[in-house]
């Protein structure tokens, strides 16, 4: 097995569920990241034949759900939603150890195909965690492009109906925390430590105190408070303000650089999922523009639906306002980062 957690994390993040009356659903998440990480945004229809790119011994599917995604390095997805309405986030979790991998065993699956899968396959959280817990595949990393250190991370993911889960790798076991209360996820220590973390912040009220800095921990207290206190009933624009407000207020000031802490990384840029209204919002930091995609606009069907590219620029610094569902261009797909099985994972 293979861990890193000695080794400096520069991909820091924060995702959270906003859950409000009338069954209004909104998951927000920011990238942070130390270095441009080449994203763009994606339409992937259905019926895509997909192998988890491990060699001989790999897991293979065919997507039965339509998506849009962002891509991590266009080799991975990162984050994404489906046409049914199901969200999943990857995060940096240094403490992740996943289990070794034998051609001769259960087939891979490379990390940075671990989103889509779920994506591909799967219409609720609950759907989904009775299929993970089973453990149908090994997760396999690699190393993050252009560096000499292993990818960790961990998984979260939330659906229209408010549910979420959290799925890590420690010390090798995999670990699903599977509730409607699990509304946040940031980065170390692991989850169930955060929650013993956030249960003091909890005790002193958010309308006292609240922790300031940049750390996951930090941003884990803050967004907890202020995603359950913003207001539950207002209409859908309101209540995206409101969501998009919490995901800043937990974001890293572009361009920040603290040498003693290397864990801490610039936000690159925001999404915020509407689930019931299906728009999937972009915000980069070097834009001045918030704009959408609208998943009811788009043909995902596997017979006419075609993989389409929205290029958002070297450091998205390319400009789209509004609903940009139309300014996406039909492209070839990109290929998962493909992970050598005689790897040391």
């Amino acid at each position: 097995m293979t861990t890193l957690a000695t080794a400096p994390s520069t991909w820091a993040c924060t995702r959270l569920v906003f859950l409000g009356d009338n069954g209004q659903v909104m998951t927000a998440r920011s990238m942070d990241w130390k270095s441009n990480i080449v994203s763009n945004l994606w339409i992937l229809p259905r019926g895509m034949e997909r192998d988890g790119q491990t060699g001989e011994n790999t897991v293979r599917w065919t997507s039965k759900y339509g998506s849009v995604i962002t891509s991590g390095y266009d080799i991975s997805t990162t984050d994404g939603v489906n046409e049914a309405g199901l969200n999943a986030n990857l995060l940096w979790l240094v403490e992740s150890e996943y289990p070794p991998f034998e051609p001769s065993s259960k087939p891979g699956l490379s990390i940075a195909a671990w989103a889509q899968y779920v994506l591909d396959n799967f219409a609720t959280v609950k759907e989904a965690v009775d299929a993970l817990k089973d453990e149908p595949f090994t997760i396999v990393t690699d190393n993050i492009p252009g560096e000499s250190r292993l990818a960790t991370l961990h998984l979260s993911m939330s659906d229209a109906s408010g549910d979420s889960a959290i799925v890590e790798y420690i010390g090798g076991k995999q670990i699903i925390h599977h509730s409607r209360e699990y509304q946040v996820m940031t980065n170390s220590p692991i989850f169930e430590e955060q929650l013993a973390l956030n249960t003091y912040w909890q005790q002193i009220n958010g309308t006292v105190m609240l922790p300031g800095t940049n750390r996951a921990s930090d941003r884990f207290a803050r967004a907890s408070f202020y995603v359950n206190t913003i207001p539950k009933d207002q209409d859908p624009n309101k209540s995206l303000a409101s969501v998009f407000s919490v995901i800043r207020n937990v974001s890293v000031p572009y361009g920040i650089s603290t040498p003693d802490q290397p864990n801490i990384s610039s936000t690159r840029w925001r999404t915020v999922f509407d689930h019931q209204r299906k728009l999937y919002f972009f915000e980069s930091a070097l834009t001045p523009n918030t704009f959408w995609v609208d998943l009811k606009a788009i043909d995902f069907s596997d017979k006419t639906g075609k993989v389409m590219k929205l290029d958002l620029g070297d450091d998205q610094t390319h400009t789209y306002s509004g609903n940009a569902t139309r300014d996406f261009q039909p492209s070839k797909p990109f290929q998962f980062l493909g992970v050598n099985s005689a790897s040391p994972v």
